[in-house]
């Protein structure tokens, strides 16, 4: 690399580290929102996993439904962490600490980069949480160092994606109220228009067209395919990858141009 550009790419990366840092350290100082966060793959796996694996026709034709199904929950767990995030935004205007990160010399997308990373973090949590659930429900997890750290960077991914959706509501919509009912109209189509509880062949065809332009559908899809042993791709992981990313830096560049607007 130039060494010209050495300095400028290695400073944008310490701001993107501050940023991840300050943000994370409000998940140490309350750890307890992890343990909160735990209860409701729980609940989902076993309670709603066991009865509908009852059902014929859920089940995948190489596996159980809960072996369908735990791949669908991790990305459940990672969407309903990442789509609130934009709170948080709203409260650091409200504290004033939005105002000092906007006279700081940091691009707008190294902040928002740092928080995506953040958030990627706090779902690396909720994965350890499934894959401990999913050992003690018999599912036949895919524990091999690659997949796993696949796997890994596949939830930070789509951590990213939908953290940095949240901000961008957060920036339109500004109020903490307004932010709360359009994210809970928001979280639940995203998550059952997707192949997260389903397979794409029992939807209809509108609600499959739906289903095909939900990133989350591909962020499952990827998680099926590395988190299961013998698990097979619908899209293919190149598919998934590219449509996770390119989202993800579509919504990167809006939410770095719309993030100041939230202090105004």
């Amino acid at each position: 690399m130039d060494r010209g550009l050495v300095r400028p790419v290695g400073d944008y990366a310490t701001q993107v580290y501050a940023v991840a840092a300050a943000e994370l350290s409000k998940l140490r100082r309350d750890p307890s929102e992890l343990l909160t966060r735990a209860i409701q793959p729980a609940l989902w796996l076993v309670l709603f996993g066991e009865v509908m694996a009852q059902v014929r026709g859920l089940a995948s034709e190489n596996g159980r439904y809960l072996d369908f199904l735990a791949p669908g929950i991790l990305a459940q767990s990672v969407l309903f962490a990442a789509i609130f995030y934009g709170i948080a935004a709203i409260w650091e205007r409200d504290l004033g600490i939005l105002h000092r990160y906007m006279v700081s010399p940091a691009p707008r997308s190294a902040l928002v980069i740092g928080k995506a990373v953040s958030a990627g973090a706090r779902g690396l949590s909720q994965a350890v949480v499934v894959y401990l659930l999913a050992y003690a429900l018999g599912i036949a997890v895919d524990v091999h160092p690659a997949n796993l750290a696949a796997v890994a960077g596949v939830i930070m991914l789509g951590s990213a994606l939908f953290s940095t959706f949240s901000l961008i509501m957060a920036c339109i919509v500004r109020t903490r109220d307004r932010f709360m009912g359009i994210g809970q109209v928001l979280t639940m189509p995203i998550f059952f228009a997707s192949n997260a509880i389903y397979p794409i062949e029992l939807m209809p065809a509108w609600l499959k067209a739906i289903s095909l332009a939900n990133p989350l559908t591909y962020e499952v899809d990827a998680l099926r395919t590395l988190m299961l042993t013998g698990g097979t791709s619908r899209f293919g992981l190149s598919v998934d990858c590219t449509v996770l990313l390119v989202t993800t830096a579509v919504l990167i560049a809006i939410a770095a141009r719309l993030y100041p607007r939230l202090t105004a």
